[in-house]
């Protein structure tokens, strides 16, 4: 009886030192989860009855359990080592068998599977060429082909136009008046002046005003400027040496016997003290100007004296209209004027501008510029144009008479709080670039795809997959605040080609290529399996585990949802194992079998005792 107690104690002793073994052996191994022995005690027993006095009979190992507790992470160098941080097990395919591990050593192979160091390929969710994730599991897979470019088909303008910047064109009417015959009085009339918003302005004219006076009254009136001036000539054959001629009341007597009476009166004139009064002589006789539109009084000798009236000159600012309900304007030619227009060559009439880059189907990269010019067209104060031209060409559409595109004008109205309204009367705030045909840096054709014109069906949003080279501008966000112009944002959805130059992995398990071109596309998603009972595991080595009828089926999802935990890129997750716990349990699963030894030792002494007896 002693001696089956002792070999069982002994035999306990040995697998708990073999356990113990183990854990040390393994305590730098990535992923490794440390074990544990439990044992349980022996009795012996009938079938009805243990006996008033049992003895136990030994102790016998019940179970050798694995710990899944987290071991600790520690960073790498390689960008495809994972550590699941929290519950999970990864999934590898071993040629057909499906185990799982918590070791997360990956690299590529030559195919570019992801797999770890026994060739064994990383399972995940598949993502399709536009790195969007699918529930499709499989082989993660490396693509270490080139990006193909992507032409631009949307860019997203967040802007702040300053509402306090000025107008810079100027814009216009100009209002020439008739002078009428001489002796032809200004009788007593009213001006209006019409506004754009509707407003008038009423100037009264009284009767035998002067030309200089009216324009003096209307210079009173907002957007209106007003000149006048007054002319005469004297016949030249109303011209004689030994005459008297009479101007403003001055008068002036040609020497008898002069011999150009015309250029003498002209001299004498020039020189007198009427310093609002010229006057040239021509072929046709002497010509007197009023500069300042007062009524010109002319006699010859004895003759009776002559009143000319003058004529008015008006400028009215943009949208400005001027009536009278007289004669004071009849036959007066009206003349729209502009001044300081756009130009894109010239950066003084234009408020703000900002360039971006675009790209074309063969991804060429292209300079689009946005100008905007604060211009009150329609709606007052509140309203800017914005000029888009691409590499310094106009792309406005319908095209030009010649053929060639038209300037492209957009007109964006904001509201009074600020906020964008409409762009050319469209609430979405959006705007179809639909006339650019992409060019080399010669300005020939590069062979990318051309336009289609709204006349040929154009229309937004643009087709999945794009057919031509138009794209949309988003205005959506743009605002009119009282601070300075500024680029909250500018965002393009094209690209050229680009290599592969990394691999990044985020904290859900995507990997995501990176390439030169600056961009990052989805490749898969690392999947993780968890079990009802994970004890039940099966340990196979390669510090993998496989599936067991005691563990249940797997329950397989995506990184960081449900209870499965996060992954860790860089990283690795090292063996749970204490050290220094199991050079203690190595000390005492050697007492325990020294103790059994001695328990074998004893019984064998007394076993000789009895048998030396005679």
């Amino acid at each position: 009886m002693a001696f089956n107690t002792g070999l069982s104690g002994l035999r306990a002793a040995s697998v708990d030192l073999d356990v113990t073994g183990n854990n040390i052996a393994n305590a730098s191994t990535v992923g490794f989860k440390g074990s544990r022995v439990q044992f349980g005690d022996l009795y012996a027993s009938g079938f009805l009855s243990s006996g008033s006095n049992p003895i136990g009979d030994g102790v016998r190992v019940q179970d050798v359990q694995q710990t899944f507790s987290q071991g600790n992470i520690s960073f790498t160098d390689n960008g495809l080592d994972m550590a699941v941080n929290g519950d999970g097990f990864f999934v590898l395919n071993n040629g057909g068998e499906v185990r799982y591990s918590r070791a997360g050593q990956f690299g590529i192979d030559q195919e570019g599977f992801v797999t770890n160091n026994q060739n064994m390929r990383v399972q995940g969710f598949q993502a399709d060429e536009d790195g969007n994730l699918s529930g499709v599991r499989g082989d993660l897979q490396i693509d270490t082909d080139n990006l193909a470019p992507r032409r631009t088909t949307r860019l997203e303008s967040e802007l702040n136009l300053d509402s306090r910047e000025p107008v810079l064109e100027v814009s216009g009417t100009t209002v020439q008046a008739n002078q009428p015959p001489v002796n032809d009085p200004i009788t007593a009339q009213t001006l209006t002046v019409t506004y754009p918003d509707g407003s008038t302005r009423d100037v009264p004219v009284t009767a035998g005003s002067s030309a200089r006076e009216v324009a003096e009254r209307l210079n009173q009136e907002d957007e209106v400027s007003a000149s006048a001036r007054t002319t005469y000539t004297i016949a030249a054959a109303d011209i004689t040496d030994g005459e008297t001629y009479s101007v403003q009341g001055a008068n002036f007597n040609i020497p008898a016997g002069e011999a150009d009476p015309a250029e003498w009166l002209q001299d004498a004139i020039n020189n007198s003290p009427l310093n609002s009064v010229s006057a040239i002589a021509d072929a046709g006789g002497l010509r007197l100007t009023e500069s300042r539109g007062n009524d010109l009084v002319t006699a010859v000798g004895a003759n009776p004296a002559v009143t000319q009236v003058g004529s008015l000159n008006v400028t009215l600012g943009r949208d400005v209209d001027l009536v009278s309900d007289g004669g004071l304007l009849t036959g007066a030619s009206e003349n729209p004027f502009r001044t300081n227009s756009f130009d894109p060559q010239d950066q003084r009439t234009y408020n703000h501008a900002t360039s971006t880059t675009i790209f074309d189907s063969l991804g060429n990269s292209h300079e689009l510029t946005q100008f905007f010019v604060k211009e009150p067209v329609t709606g007052g104060e509140n309203v800017w144009a914005m000029y888009v031209q691409i590499d310094g060409r106009d792309v406005g559409d319908p095209p030009a008479a010649d053929g060639d595109p038209s300037r492209a004008r957009y007109e964006l109205e904001f509201t009074s709080d600020g906020v964008l309204d409409s762009i050319d009367g469209d609430p979405n705030g959006e705007v179809l670039i639909s006339n650019w045909t992409p060019v080399d840096e010669n300005g020939d054709p590069s062979g990318a795809s051309g336009p289609r014109l709204i006349s040929e069906g154009a229309t937004t949003p643009i087709p999945d997959p794009p057919v031509s080279s138009n794209f949309v501008v988003d205005l959506g966000d743009t605002t009119q605040f009282g601070s300075g112009f500024g680029v909250n944002d500018q965002r393009q959805n094209g690209f050229t080609t680009g290599r592969l130059s990394g691999l990044d992995v985020s904290d859900t398990g995507v990997l995501f290529a990176r390439y030169t071109n600056g961009q990052s596309l989805g490749l898969g998603q690392v999947a993780l399996a968890s079990f009802n009972n994970r004890d039940g595991l099966s340990p196979v080595g390669e510090t993998t585990w496989v599936e067991t009828f005691e563990s249940g089926q797997p329950i397989i999802g995506q990184p960081d949802t449900g209870t499965l935990g996060s992954i860790k890129a860089s990283s690795l997750e090292e063996s749970n194992v204490d050290l220094s716990a199991e050079l203690v349990n190595l000390i005492i699963a050697q007492r325990n079998y020294q103790a059994n030894a001695k328990t074998i030792e004893t019984s064998n002494a007394i076993t000789q005792t009895i048998i030396n007896l005679r």
